[in-house]
């Protein structure tokens, strides 16, 4: 997710400011929630939201609207500002017998204000070596940035899995004329955050709908990119899809969901994969986790007089619902 990752991290870090907090059709945000971590039972499992930091969005710039002044009208009623302080998100899944990572952060690819995703880790109890496998929704550096540091492995015990799709596009410069400008940069840093992984042999790229682990599947949400992939699990009943940047600024796209954003591979792709697992969601009323969703970045879909509710999680974590 990035613009020359947004012209380069020194541009992140000028943009980068504290969260505000504005309307957006929707419950409030778990503002209190601890600052790194976000801790909740989801049946047998354990979930652990992890902040990578947050870095301004400049949503005028990047946002792909439908009719011209769409994305200023909305975020104008919203009292929203056109800098969408953005979250970046990753997730534990405590199984109790397995430790599995969805997305690493973005490392040092970013500037200061993010690259925080292994110090959530360690704050919640965990170290980089408990980690058996690391799930990537997507090959951008916000999602693997977070891999590996001077060419070494940061997880050493784990094995990287992403979709064979998003593998094999990302590591082929081939298809560097297939991509947006604003992306083109993420083949190098897919190749260098792989790189230590592969050389142990340590990636595996998996086929859309593998089951990745009991109670983990992948679910192929293409679009956003060739390969992008969400994380359905499931325990003792209880559902979560860690969905990956099928979102990127809610307050935009839950008023209008054919919003894109010029980091899609595909818009027209992106904004049918947003729209049918948005009406899923709603639907069988199962958490979503969402990469770029103010942290913790989970909580519910709903649907009431043509208006998309989000409702996040509680600030005081409980079992999930």
């Amino acid at each position: 997710m990035t613009v020359r990752f947004l012209k380069s991290a020194a541009v992140i870090a000028s943009l980068a400011v504290a969260p505000v907090a504005y309307a957006q059709n929707a419950a409030p945000t778990a503002a209190a929630a601890p600052a790194d971590f976000y801790k909740m039972k989801l049946g047998s499992f354990t979930i652990v939201a992890l902040s990578d930091g947050i870095f301004s969005l400049p949503t005028d710039q990047l946002l792909v609207e439908r009719t011209p002044g769409e994305v200023k009208a909305i975020l104008t009623a919203a009292n929203a500002p056109t800098l969408e302080p953005t979250s970046v998100n990753a997730y534990l899944i405590d199984t109790g017998s397995r430790r599995i990572l969805v997305d690493s952060g973005s490392g040092s690819y970013f500037g200061p204000t993010l690259g925080r995703a292994i110090t959530a880790l360690k704050a919640a109890g965990y170290k980089p070596e408990d980690i058996d496998e690391v799930l990537i929704t997507h090959l951008h550096p916000d999602h693997v940035g977070g891999l590996s540091v001077g060419g070494a492995r940061v997880f050493p015990n784990a094995t990287i899995r992403m979709a064979q799709s998003e593998h094999d596009f990302w590591l082929d410069k081939a298809n560097l004329t297939k991509v947006d400008a604003s992306v083109q940069s993420s083949f190098d840093a897919a190749a260098a955050s792989l790189a230590p992984y592969s050389a142990a042999g340590r990636v595996k790229p998996f086929k859309p709908g593998e089951t990745i682990a009991p109670g983990v599947t992948a679910v192929s949400l293409p679009g956003h990119t060739a390969g992008h992939t969400g994380y359905r699990v499931e325990s003792v009943g209880k559902t979560l899809l860690i969905w990956g940047d099928v979102m990127h600024v809610a307050v935009v796209q839950l008023k209008d969901p054919a919003v894109t954003i010029k980091f899609d591979l595909s818009q027209a792709e992106a904004s049918r994969s947003r729209a049918t697992i948005m009406a899923d969601a709603a639907k069988r009323h199962y958490l979503v986790a969402g990469a770029h969703l103010h942290f913790p970045g989970i909580g519910t879909l709903s649907k009431a007089a043509q208006e998309w509710q989000w409702t996040p999680v509680p600030a005081t974590p409980a079992s999930a619902q």
